[in-house]
């Protein structure tokens, strides 16, 4: 078969990995000393790399994480109350394979935003969805879907997201409404899906925020017993992370 034709038959199927490849291999002569076998894997190969890297890419974009955070770049030092071993453990995923969730609770600026979005990053690389929301966010979503009837549309959306981070958590406290709003959600999500929730409302503080008590009991059975807590403490990294002097700071 003529070199060009193949090409653009390789461009038709969408097999670019492919054809990259393959325009590699015949500027390389090397390449001819290899049995036929050996080079048709290393044309699958490079097809199966390329579409990672583009189902990854799609996934970071559709996560919309806050932050373009790794968990290489958290700063384990200085007393953050966490340990590296449990971080590294959770960017594994198994917990989102066992559709377990993932409590982030500290102080302000104390990097819970940054570590639930290292965590979300690190599950895009190993091909779970996720989508990134503030709980105001998600609540007002869920507020204009009832209004507009395309609320079992997101409710069912939201429930296939393997990963679900809402930041922020009960920061405010909730009316009925919204508390009816988000056991919805949460129910569908519940043994089906992961959620990590990122807050500085310390755990024993989140019935009185949950308007009825009823909700509140459901709302945490679904949540808190099947899920990691993470403890981060120390001074707001956005204070030693300034580029204003420590002088300066105390001049403020």
């Amino acid at each position: 078969m003529l070199v060009h034709p193949l090409m653009e038959q390789l461009t038709q199927l969408r097999l670019r990995g492919m054809r990259d490849a393959l325009e590699e291999q015949l500027k390389n002569p090397q390449y001819a000393e290899l049995p036929f076998e050996d080079r048709l894997g290393l044309l699958v190969e490079s097809e199966s790399i390329r579409r990672h890297n583009n189902r990854r890419t799609r996934r970071l974009q559709q996560a919309r994480l806050k932050e373009r955070a790794r968990i290489e770049e958290f700063d384990f030092t200085g007393g953050r109350g966490v340990e590296r071993a449990q971080v590294l453990e959770l960017t594994g995923c198994q917990w989102l394979h066992r559709h377990l969730n993932v409590i982030v609770l500290g102080p302000t600026g104390a990097g819970k935003t940054f570590l639930a979005c290292a965590l979300g990053h690190a599950a895009c690389v190993n091909d779970f969805g996720v989508r990134y929301l503030h709980t105001s966010r998600l609540l007002t979503e869920l507020a204009l879907a009832r209004a507009d009837g395309s609320y079992p549309k997101l409710l069912d959306s939201l429930a296939k997201t393997p990963l679900l981070i809402l930041d922020d958590w009960l920061r405010d406290p909730l009316t009925a409404v919204q508390s009816r709003d988000l056991l919805e959600v949460l129910d569908d999500r519940y043994r089906a899906a992961s959620t990590l929730l990122a807050t500085q409302v310390p755990v024993d503080a989140w019935h009185e925020r949950l308007a009825d008590p009823t909700l509140a009991d459901a709302i945490l059975d679904r949540l808190v017993h099947s899920a990691y807590r993470l403890q981060l403490k120390g001074e707001s990294r956005r204070k030693t992370h300034s580029p204003l002097t420590h002088a300066a700071h105390q001049e403020l």
